[in-house]
């Protein structure tokens, strides 16, 4: 049986902490769909479809590991996972407060399907303090976010913001 893992995310921009428990979690399933989600109701810097083909391009270097997709979605995350045959998602964990929010999240994702299993993997040491929204913040302000993201990530948030200017 191939053991298929879904890790969920909007990656809006994709970043060092997502890549990092992607490259983990490659580790333990033989196929990872990376979940990039529409989410409307962030407002997203990036389209769905530049998330999509960035997330696919960063990620493409850990191909070796397991096969790794990466798809849209819009569903509850527990649809999404029954649609691509998922038995494992999983969430990475920076702090306490993503902790209460995740642990709720799991106990509503077990009452839509207990057959799927949440598994948390703790962000590094060096990427612990990683948020998207922060990096947006950074960039958008003109400061330094190499230490944050790839150089490709990098370039194109810092032209997408230019553009918005």
């Amino acid at each position: 049986m191939i053991r298929t893992g879904i890790y969920p995310g909007t990656f809006d921009p994709i970043t060092n902490g997502h890549l990092d428990i992607i490259e983990r979690a490659a580790k333990l399933v033989d196929r990872l769909v990376i979940g990039v989600a529409i989410n409307r109701d962030k407002g997203p810097t990036f389209s769905l479809e530049e998330r999509v083909e960035i997330v696919r391009q960063e990620t493409a270097r850990f191909s070796g590991r397991a096969k790794i997709e990466v798809l849209p979605f819009e569903t509850l995350l527990m649809q999404f996972a029954q649609e691509v045959g998922a038995q494992v998602i999983v969430r990475g964990l920076r702090a306490v407060a993503d902790f209460e929010y995740e642990y709720q999240m799991t106990a509503i994702n077990q009452q839509l399907n207990r057959e799927i299993e949440t598994v948390f993997l703790m962000a590094d040491l060096r990427h612990q303090a990683i948020a998207a929204r922060l990096v947006k913040e950074i960039a958008r302000l003109g400061g330094d976010i190499s230490g944050f993201v790839t150089p490709g990530v990098a370039a194109r948030l810092k032209a997408k913001l230019a553009g918005a200017a």
